[in-house]
């Protein structure tokens, strides 16, 4: 049993991060916390996708001499190759979780401008809610 757990380590720190983000998400007051852990939260998920993305003794999903060689047929072992996709879409996940965390930072300042706060209860109690 516990060499099962030492050899998935990778899959108990990824648990570990989502577990802090979420906590962190669900539990704090101030805002800037939350994004902090939407961060971690989002990191966990792009670290998991791309840990189940790579495989021992897998090359490059590149044919050497398959392109531009005549009609000659080229036998393919899809298993002998590293699936490019989760790598991709997961490049396009940091993309966009940058750009969400810059929206964000940017609508924390204007909050923090108008209510000199970033504590959400002390927010909504302005509000009046």
């Amino acid at each position: 049993m516990l060499e099962i757990i030492v050899s998935k380590y990778n899959y108990w720190i990824f648990v570990f991060l989502l577990i802090i983000g979420l906590y962190s998400m669900m539990t704090k007051n101030n805002l800037m916390k939350k994004l902090i852990g939407m961060n971690i939260f989002q990191w966990a998920i792009i670290l998991y996708f791309i840990s189940i993305g790579a495989k021992r003794g897998g090359s490059v999903p590149i044919i050497p001499g398959g392109h531009g060689h005549g009609v000659q047929k080229i036998v393919v072992h899809a298993t002998g190759y590293v699936n490019p996709l989760p790598h991709v879409l997961m490049l396009t996940a940091i993309v966009v979780g940058v750009a969400t965390t810059g929206i964000a930072l940017a609508i924390l300042v204007r909050i923090y401008n108008s209510y000199g706060t970033l504590e959400e209860d002390e927010i909504m109690k302005e509000l009046g809610k």
